[in-house]
């Protein structure tokens, strides 16, 4: 088989939201890099996933100059409100100390599309159906990627830094001895059905129920993504069209907009966070090192923190010598990965536990209820959620 060699400063492995953020920022500062990505452009330009940006999240797009990336009829998540035992509950929850942005629904693949072309329309190298990639000597001066291109060839790439933001089950966090790495992990004890369904959002907001947790949030003008709480060992058999419009009707306690069903997917709910997020001149983002429950929309914000904490730590050692914020990025990632964690964990727990008694009991449903009415009634808690909300805190 042909082999290639070549370098670059940085080598990125997967071309989502916080890959393709930080190869924009590296090439908008003159730093080469290479993205590889196992997929197709055509699979991941259609790649269905959330993607809520908080008010953080745009503040770092924005302060990076990628605020055309978030053009694409993105969706304003103030309207969306809690239904309490069928009961619309008025919301008022205040956004951080601008107050200018709540946050925006973009759907990711609209979100990843356009900063691969940004990425593109910049010169960015960014190769993709790249088969068995393989991290060689992380922990050494010099590290090695080695990928398959999809006519046979076998290239090298030597590089400074590689960044892993693969995802969950990528090759990048694998590539870390085990016993380097601590998990940290909590299952929550159910699951979500989640629909993609082409429907107008109506109603839009979380129902909190006895029969467990609704949702249903605006994903665009025809397009809304559906949650219901299920047993963590359901099946999307038992979960028929016909059934999917009915539950939602009873827990939001109000007729529902049906529509055509496009997908559904039953998630166990857990949070993970892996400690370090560093190995050598290997660095982990996003979804590698952390997941968060959907309840939280949290996950495009860990990544993009992620994100613009390690291109600040390569900027200063490649543009200024100083290595301290390599050393120190998984410390000091976690910090802010933890806050949230805490945050995601009691929201999680808050949202589910009012409403369904079967997995903590009536006590839990009560104590739940009277913090919800604290978080709408107290300037302070309304001002702590705010602030969690906006991810400013």
């Amino acid at each position: 088989m042909p082999e290639t060699r070549e370098n670059t400063p940085v080598v990125i492995v997967g071309a989502g939201v916080a890959g393709l953020t930080l190869g924009n920022i590296l090439l908008r500062n003159g730093v080469g890099c290479v993205v590889l990505e196992k997929r197709s452009r055509a699979y991941v330009d259609q790649r269905q996933r959330a993607g809520v940006i908080d008010s953080f999240g745009i503040g770092i797009i924005r302060e990076r100059g990628l605020g055309k990336v978030l053009e694409g009829d993105p969706v304003p998540q103030d309207g969306a409100g809690f239904f309490i035992d069928g009961q619309e509950m008025p919301m008022d929850i205040e956004h951080g100390e601008d107050g200018e942005d709540g946050g925006i629904f973009i759907p990711q693949h609209v979100l990843v599309r356009n900063l691969t072309d940004t990425f593109l329309t910049q010169g960015g190298d960014l190769r993709y159906e790249a088969r068995d990639v393989a991290l060689e000597d992380v922990d050494g001066e010099q590290p090695t990627v080695r990928y398959q291109s999809t006519d046979g060839t076998t290239h090298v790439i030597d590089c400074d830094y590689i960044a892993g933001a693969d995802g969950f089950h990528g090759v990048s966090r694998s590539s870390i001895p085990a016993d380097v790495l601590t998990e940290y992990s909590y299952e929550y004890g159910y699951s979500w059905l989640t629909v993609w369904a082409a429907v107008a959002t109506d109603p839009a907001g979380m129902a909190i129920h006895e029969r467990g947790l609704g949702g249903m949030i605006p994903r665009g003008p025809d397009a809304t993504r559906i949650y219901l709480q299920c047993p963590v060992d359901d099946t999307t058999e038992q979960w028929p069209d016909e059934r999917i419009w009915s539950e939602l009707e009873a827990r939001f306690g109000t007729p529902v907009a049906s529509g055509e069903i496009l997908s559904k997917q039953v998630i166990p709910l857990r949070s993970v966070v892996f400690d370090p997020m560093s190995y050598g001149k290997l660095f982990l983002l996003g979804d590698a090192a952390h997941i968060v429950p959907p309840m939280s929309a949290k996950g495009i914000h860990l990544a993009l923190h992620d994100t613009d904490v390690f291109a600040r730590a390569v900027l200063a050692h490649i543009q200024k010598g100083d290595a301290s914020l390599l050393k120190s990025y998984s410390s000091d990632c976690l910090g802010h990965i933890w806050n949230y964690q805490a945050f995601a964990a009691w929201i999680t727990d808050l949202m589910h536990n009012a409403g369904d008694t079967s997995y903590e009991g009536e006590f839990r449903k009560q104590v739940a209820r009277a913090e919800m009415t604290r978080m709408f009634a107290s300037p302070t808690a309304n001002k702590l959620f705010g602030e969690l909300t906006a991810g400013t805190n």
